[in-house]
């Protein structure tokens, strides 16, 4: 009888036990896990700054690149140990290569508060929109980035006196549209002969970070009358289709560049009657010579084959290109042969073959440009040459449609008043 007593005492003692866990669980869970619960709902976590990272309790400094500043300069007066640099250096090297931070650009420090002022972080920026930021608050880990890029449409226009560049930088727009122009129009207008009175109209994205504008994006559309000449040109993209076509479907891109140099000048024309400046009589000159500094890139007008690639006592170094049955181009007096080209290399159109120089028989620095039309030396700019394939049939309802709202809005913008300018340069 006693021992069925004691069995019933112990097992009420282990009831109520259990019950008094079961209430202190639920007082513990409500007041130390819910409450908590309720106060980050009403109190979220700190929030990230433009370059990824936490900076609410750190005081920032902006700098730039000094002249001739290295990394190691920089890191070296917040007493980061040259250890340290170095395993930064060589560990994130795949994220960015720190021996290529550029003179004038901006860097940011990130330090603590207190008298310490030991630096966190550092943010590299590659340009207005690409960073690098190096975290030092513990290891250091080194991630980059891309500040958010807003896409606004604007339009721009204009009568040229002497300069398509003064006449956009005129504008307030980035000159990137000026190389952009060059690019769509290479094969109808040679921007080295622009003249009084050319004029422009232009559609296009721009680029911003920060309500700031930091370049040019894609352009929509443009109209350039050249020389009382009208060119449109309207950017389609659909599937396989993409590039800038007139008001017909047909595209810009022609079988040859205008030149084979980007922004130099013409110092001689095809002629059967020139002055050599060497041999000092009436010589025939049967290329056209564009000046430019050494070094600067000489470019294939279009696709083709190395037919030679080599030098020679008056031409220097130089390349020659068969087109098709039809059309060949050379290139004289390179400083240089690009890697690469060779006889038998199947080259594109706008490829790098060489570097202007003045091998051979030269005065100065220019590449003398030939064409060839049916075996015959001939002058490039009397040539008709032939446009690429027009746009499918299947697109043309669709070009009509993006056709006809870009070519309105050009035609709706009025030429603004000649802007004065010094420079003769495109």
């Amino acid at each position: 009888m006693m021992k069925s007593i004691q069995r019933l005492n112990l097992i009420t003692f282990i009831f109520y036990f259990a019950a008094l866990l079961l209430l202190a669980y639920s007082i513990v869970d409500r007041y130390i896990f819910e409450v908590p619960k309720t106060a980050l709902q009403n109190h979220p976590p700190p929030k990230l700054n433009e370059y990824g990272f936490v900076s609410t309790n750190l005081l920032r400094d902006d700098y730039s690149v000094n002249q001739s500043e290295t990394f190691s300069d920089i890191l070296l007066q917040y007493n980061i140990s040259y250890p340290v640099i170095d395993l930064i250096i060589r560990k994130f090297k795949d994220v960015y290569d720190f021996s290529k931070i550029t003179s004038g650009n901006s860097y940011h420090i990130y330090t603590t508060k207190d008298s310490s002022a030991k630096i966190e972080y550092l943010v590299y920026e590659k340009n207005p929109v690409d960073y690098v930021v190096v975290n030092l608050k513990d290891s250091a880990f080194v991630f980059s980035g891309s500040k958010k890029v807003e896409m606004k449409t604007r339009t721009v226009n204009g009568v040229i006196n002497n300069s398509l560049y003064q006449t956009i930088t005129d504008n307030e727009v980035d000159p990137e549209l000026v190389i952009k122009l060059s690019e769509i129009y290479a094969w109808q207008i040679d921007f080295y002969r622009i003249q009084k009175g050319d004029s422009f109209k232009v559609i296009f994205e721009e680029e911003y970070v920060d309500n700031q504008p930091v370049g040019v994006g894609k352009v929509i559309g443009a109209y350039f009358n050249h020389a009382g000449e009208s060119f449109y040109a309207i950017n389609f993209e659909h599937g396989s289709e993409r590039g800038f076509f007139d008001k017909n479907g047909k595209s810009l891109r022609k079988a040859f560049l205008k030149a084979p140099v980007k922004f130099s000048r013409i110092t001689s024309r095809y002629s059967l009657h020139r002055f050599h400046p060497i041999e000092h009589r009436i010589k025939a000159h049967l290329g056209t010579d564009y000046a430019a500094p050494t070094g600067t890139p000489i470019l294939s007008t279009g696709d083709g084959v190395v037919i030679a690639a080599t030098y020679s006592v008056f031409n220097g170094n130089y390349v020659k290109i068969r087109h098709n049955s039809v059309y060949t181009t050379q290139y004289l007096h390179m400083s240089h042969i690009a890697r690469g080209i060779h006889k038998g290399a199947r080259v594109k159109q706008g490829q790098v073959i060489g570097y202007v120089g003045m091998t051979g028989e030269a005065t100065g620095p220019h590449v003398c440009y030939r064409f060839w039309k049916n075996g015959a030396q001939v002058d490039p700019f009397k040539q008709k040459i032939p446009s690429a394939h027009p746009l499918a049939a299947k697109y043309l309802t669709e070009f009509d449609k993006i056709k006809d709202k870009v070519t309105a809005e050009l035609d709706s913008l009025g030429n603004k008043e000649e802007v004065k300018v010094a420079s003769a340069k495109p």
